[in-house]
């Protein structure tokens, strides 16, 4: 009987045990390990079987997987580069679900061995909550998930993360790193950024006290990009601090044109405005909805993955 496939999962919040879960329905020959700092976030990964086993030492989960997948968040991903190096089985592919992907490719050309490659990944996915317990199967199904290689990764370790994606159900969607991040910038990081100088501007005033028993849902869904990590959020704006000071200053000078006409007092010019960024969004939804029409390359066979290693063809650096 040929030797299972061993992908190792670090991180088993809801991206990362979602992976697992879609893994599982993908009906391969593979054993899956988990990995968390978080013990009670690896047994329940393990409990929803989206992992067959789980080693709480990191070295022990990684060592001998042919595929390292690193859904953890940015501000770990260095130092969890770093300690891995060492231990990699030659031939091994490592990719990560951080929204960041420049600096990411960036540390792992310095950290990793020339007998291992890193191509970056981002999931663009709509998640529901955070944790195990928020993970689903197909979280993944009919998205685009980025796919970010370094300029000097071997093209069969690209292939293999493109393989990955297809058995997840998911639609790659090839970037340049740098190209990523301006990008993702505007979409993700802008929000939360706008959460936090909402929530300055408001729950800061002495009034308060009786604003927030007024506040409902539109107040709470827009700080609550904010999280509850203030540290992991200060790194990840940080980290993007050039691409996200950019829309910072195309929002303001967009807030200051919507203050000016709320402020004229006229309907007409107000109602243009909105009905404009109505339209816009109505575009993008079914846009998105039909899933990108000019982002459709052929769909790799889910089969694929598996032919990668049973040919012999295991990416190399």
């Amino acid at each position: 009987m040929a030797e299972r496939i061993q992908i190792s999962i670090v991180g088993t919040g809801c991206i990362g045990t979602s992976i697992g879960l879609a893994l599982r329905e993908a009906e391969q020959s593979l054993l899956v390990v988990g990995h968390d700092k978080d013990v009670s976030h690896a047994n329940a990964a393990r409990k929803l079987k989206a992992v067959d086993k789980t080693d709480w030492n990191l070295i022990g989960a990684c060592e001998g997987a042919d595929l390292v997948i690193l859904a953890i968040p940015i501000s770990s991903i260095q130092e969890t580069l770093r300690a891995l190096a060492p231990h990699l089985k030659p031939g091994c592919v490592v990719t990560d679900t951080a929204s960041l992907k420049e600096q990411v490719v960036r540390w792992a050309e310095e950290l990793l061995p020339d007998t291992a490659s890193f191509v970056g990944g981002n999931p663009v996915v709509l998640s529901k909550g955070s944790g195990p317990d928020a993970a689903d199967a197909d979280l993944f199904r009919d998205s685009l998930y980025c796919i970010t290689p370094g300029p000097n990764v071997h093209p069969d370790a690209v292939s293999l993360v493109s393989s990955l994606v297809s058995l997840l159900q998911s639609r790659p969607y090839y970037l340049d790193p740098a190209e990523h991040d301006g990008l993702i910038a505007g979409v993700e990081h802008l929000p939360q950024a706008l959460a936090l100088a909402l929530a300055n501007s408001i729950m800061h005033q002495s009034a308060w006290r009786e604003m927030q028993k007024l506040a409902g849902g539109s107040f709470e869904q827009i700080v609550s990009f904010l999280g509850e990590d203030p540290d992991a959020l200060s790194n990840l704006l940080l980290a993007n601090k050039a691409n996200l000071v950019r829309w910072l200053d195309a929002y303001a000078a967009a807030l200051s044109a919507t203050r000016d006409l709320i402020a004229q007092g006229e309907h007409e010019p107000l109602a243009e405005a909105i009905d404009q960024e109505v339209v816009a969004r109505r575009e993008w939804l079914r846009d998105r909805r039909e899933g990108f029409a000019e982002i459709k390359p052929p769909k790799a066979e889910r089969t694929g993955f598996m032919r990668q290693f049973l040919l012999g063809r295991k990416p190399r650096s």
